[in-house]
């Protein structure tokens, strides 16, 4: 049986949830008004200003699933007609269904279920991809000569994704979040450290803790600013927490790779069955990559909700396996399962109430969308991606929501330099133009949707 989402804590007040957070919660993070936080203006910026008057949010919590498109989760989920453009914002009657038929074919879709997960990792690097989307015809991942498939064009059924659905009923979902290059991971996750192009596709690995077991060969390090050195500069406490990342520390001591776990199908000691360093961006970078203060185990995560030393900005990544990640035996429902038992434990702990959790896939992974990716950005001007499922989860959160609102990986890094650093756009790239993620929050915290 698959996860359900029972979170009454979800449509508490918020007065009610600042209430709790007054004795039953850490205390917030610092940061907001430090004069470090990279304006000039000093202290907390005054109404009116790019920053929040009061932040509210004091936890952010972002988990990172990998590989389908909007569509292939929630494309039988949601009912309005095709190409209908709805602007209403509650519930499914608000976003498009997906198309009966695929655009340049004619097919109909396949049922994307767990052994049809489990089979086939389709072509997503970006030569492929561009000639999926076609310009925005959205027509050419069947019928591409160059990886198009009758098995790109499917849908998942309400069995596979019924814990999906159930979570944004409860929850707010965006219909307009793309994936900010044509690709693969890596150069996707990219933006969530730096808003801004870094390379293409899975091209290097970082020189890292684990990249000895990696199938990518060529390594490469870089020294440019993230958002992670931001908050260390303003005083702002962040982690990013990896389920194999222990194991893995541990092997390499040994000049080894980790034996794979017995419940990965693949059974070998690489990806998807060990940690896998180049799905954390910031292991790209020198300041940063291993740092024991913000590089952790996934098991640290409930230790630290237990313990009252959770960061202020979290990053969860399951390992390979359970990311559901097309293809290597992978199934939907273990990823499911991770993210359930994540929020879950967040629900449980003190840090409830005043918690945003962000719940995203890197990337498409080559599955059919057929909303068309907005125009290539004129910051780095590299070209968008296929749709992403994209909610926001707890009391700080709209219920039942779906955002219109154009966005991408950038936006994450946008919220957090507004709800923590005083200003946006301080790393001159796709934070300066995107918009912030305010459309799937709760009205009354001011978060801008723009």
């Amino acid at each position: 049986m698959r996860p359900f989402f029972p979170f009454v804590w979800l449509v508490a007040p918020l007065a009610v949830a600042a209430a709790c957070s007054s004795s039953s919660s850490p205390s917030k993070a610092s940061g907001g008004d430090d004069e470090d936080a990279g304006s000039d203006s000093g202290p907390m910026p005054e109404a009116g200003s790019d920053s929040p008057q009061k932040q509210k949010i004091e936890h952010l919590v972002l988990i990172i699933q990998e590989n389908h498109t909007f569509d292939s989760y929630f494309g039988k989920w949601c009912t309005a007609a095709t190409g209908s453009n709805p602007t209403c914002t509650q519930g499914p009657s608000c976003c498009e269904a997906g198309p009966g038929l695929d655009p340049g074919s004619q097919t109909t879709p396949s049922t994307l279920n767990d052994a049809f997960n489990a089979a086939r990792d389709p072509d997503h690097l970006q030569a492929c991809e561009l000639t999926e989307i076609d310009g925005g015809k959205m027509d050419g991942f069947v019928t591409s000569s160059a990886c198009g498939s009758v098995l790109n064009f499917a849908y998942a059924d309400s069995t596979t994704a019924q814990s999906y659905w159930g979570l944004a009923q409860q929850s707010a979902l965006a219909d307009r979040y793309f994936q900010p290059i044509v690709g693969a991971s890596s150069s996707n996750n990219m933006y969530l450290a730096r808003a801004q192009y870094v390379f293409t596709d899975n091209m290097y690995e970082p020189e890292a803790i684990g990249s000895s077991c990696s199938l990518v060969g060529a390594t490469t390090q870089y020294t440019d600013t993230t958002i992670a050195d931001l908050l260390e500069k303003a005083g702002v406490t962040w982690g990013w927490y990896s389920e194999g990342y222990a194991a893995m520390s541990q092997a390499v001591k040994s000049g080894i790779c980790p034996t794979a776990p017995s419940d990965c199908t693949l059974g070998i000691e690489s990806y998807p069955c060990v940690y896998d360093p180049g799905d954390d961006p910031f292991a790209y970078y020198k300041d940063l990559v291993d740092d024991p203060a913000h590089f952790k185990d996934y098991s640290a995560f409930a230790t630290d909700l237990a313990g009252g030393t959770l960061p202020a900005v979290s990053y969860v990544k399951a390992i390979g396996y359970k990311s559901e990640h097309p293809g290597y035996g992978d199934t939907v429902l273990a990823g499911v399962t991770f993210v359930y038992d994540a929020v879950q434990a967040i629900a449980a702990s003190s840090y409830a109430p005043n918690t945003l959790i962000l719940l995203t896939w890197d990337e498409g992974g080559g599955f059919f969308d057929h909303v068309a990716p907005p125009p290539t950005s004129a910051v780095d001007n590299q070209p968008y991606g296929t749709r992403l499922p994209f909610l926001a989860i707890g009391p700080l959160a709209g219920v039942g929501t779906i955002s219109h609102v154009t966005m991408e990986h950038s936006s994450i890094v946008k919220f957090i330099e507004y709800n923590w650093l005083g200003q946006t756009g301080q790393l001159q790239g796709r934070d300066a133009t995107v918009a912030n993620i305010g459309s799937l929050l709760d009205p009354s915290l001011g978060v801008p949707a723009n």
